[in-house]
C-alpha cells in the first residue's frame, strides 16, 4: 500500500482559527474551524484549545502528519516563534489521532500564509485591507518587504478601520458648522440609531466602542461615496491612494518585472475600492486577482514545500 505525505495548514487570528489537511498532491482532505488563537490578545492556554480544536475538526481519523505549519496573527519576533514552539510541542502530547512524524514545523506570520494561498505559491504581494491592513510581499530570491500591519493606531492605512475614523471626523466637522456638508450625517445617526449626533461620543467613548465595532462603519461610507457625496468620495479616494502608495514601496523594493498581487479582506468586497485599486496598479504593470485558495491551504503549502527550501521562503520573519 502506498502511504502519501500528509500535513497540516493553520491559519490563526483574532476571530477564527482554520486547519487544513493535506497530502502531498496539496488535495483537501479535511478542514475544521474553531475561535480566535491569537494568544497575544486571549492568552496561550486559549489559543492552544483552538488550534486543538480546529485539527480535530480537520482530521477525524488516524494519521501520520509529517509537516505543519502554523501562520498566525501578530508573529515576528523571535520570542512569538519560541512561544509558537512550545505550542507545537503541547500539541503533540495531545490526544489527537495523529501520529507525528515532523520533518517541517514553520511558523509564521499570517502575511505569508495569505500570499501563498491567494496566489498559489510564496511569490507576489498580498494586499491585505480588512479591519487592519498589511501589504506584503516576496521575490523569488526570497527576499520580503512588509508595509502597515502596525495596529489601528500607528498604521494600517486604507483598512475599513481610517475609512470609518475619517468619516465620524468628517461628520462632526460637518455638524459643527467647519467641514463640508454630507450625507454622511444621516447616514451615521440613521446606522448608529442615534436621536441626535451628538449622542455618537457616548457610542464611541461611554459604550467603549472596539475597533471591530467602529470598523463596521466603512460600508456607510463607502455607500454614501457610490451615491456621489463629496467628502465620502475624496476618504474613499484617500484611503485607496494608501494601499496603492504602500504596495508601489513593495514593488520598487523587491520586485523588477510582472508580478501577482492578490486583495483579500472586507474591504474590497466594495466594488469601486476594488475598481479604483486595480485602475492605480495598472501605471505599475501588475496582475491584480482575488485569492485562489484561502490562508489555510497556503499554510498547507508551505509546510509541503522540502526542507531545505524553507530557510528561503521564511527568510524574514515579519
Amino acid at each position: 500500500m502506498l502511504f502519501m505525505r500528509k500535513v497540516l495548514g493553520i491559519d490563526g487570528g483574532g476571530s477564527k482559527t482554520v486547519c487544513v489537511l493535506l497530502d502531498e498532491q496539496a488535495q483537501v482532505l479535511g478542514r475544521g474551524e474553531a475561535g480566535a488563537s491569537n494568544y497575544q490578545s486571549i492568552g496561550i492556554a486559549a489559543a492552544l484549545q483552538s488550534i486543538e480544536l480546529a485539527i480535530s475538526r480537520a482530521v477525524t481519523s488516524a494519521v501520520t502528519i509529517e509537516g505543519i505549519c502554523l501562520g498566525l496573527a501578530g508573529i515576528g519576533r523571535p520570542r512569538d516563534i519560541e512561544i509558537v514552539k512550545n505550542l507545537v510541542t503541547q500539541l503533540q502530547g495531545s490526544k489527537l489521532p495523529i501520529n507525528w512524524a515532523l520533518q517541517n514545523t514553520i511558523i509564521c506570520h499570517d502575511a505569508l500564509i495569505a500570499l501563498t494561498g491567494g496566489i498559489g505559491h510564496p511569490v507576489g504581494i498580498v494586499v491585505a485591507a480588512g479591519t487592519g491592513s498589511i501589504v506584503f510581499g516576496r521575490n523569488h530570491q526570497g527576499k520580503t518587504k512588509r508595509v502597515g500591519g502596525w495596529g489601528y493606531i500607528l498604521g494600517d492605512g486604507g483598512s475599513a478601520y481610517q475609512i470609518a475614523v475619517a468619516g465620524m471626523q468628517a461628520v462632526m466637522k460637518a455638524y459643527d458648522g467647519y467641514g463640508t456638508a454630507t450625507i454622511l450625517v444621516e447616514e451615521f445617526q440613521q446606522y448608529c440609531g442615534l436621536d441626535n449626533l451628538e449622542d455618537l461620543v457616548e457610542v464611541i467613548y461611554r459604550r467603549g466602542w472596539g475597533v471591530k465595532e467602529i470598523a463596521a462603519l466603512a460600508p456607510v461610507v463607502d455607500n454614501v461615496a457610490l451615491g456621489g457625496d463629496e467628502v465620502a468620495n475624496l476618504i474613499i479616494e484617500q484611503a485607496v491612494q494608501e494601499l496603492v502608495k504602500a504596495t508601489s514601496v513593495v514593488i520598487d523594493t523587491i520586485f523588477d518585472g510582472e508580478v501577482e498581487v492578490v486583495i483579500t479582506g472586507s474591504v474590497w468586497q466594495s466594488k469601486g475600492i476594488r475598481e479604483r485599486f486595480i485602475d492605480c496598479m495598472g501605471n505599475f504593470g501588475v496582475k491584480v486577482i482575488s485569492p485562489r485558495y484561502e490562508p489555510a491551504i497556503g499554510a498547507g503549502l508551505l509546510a509541503l514545500v522540502e526542507e531545505e527550501k524553507i530557510s528561503k521562503i521564511i527568510r524574514t520573519h515579519i
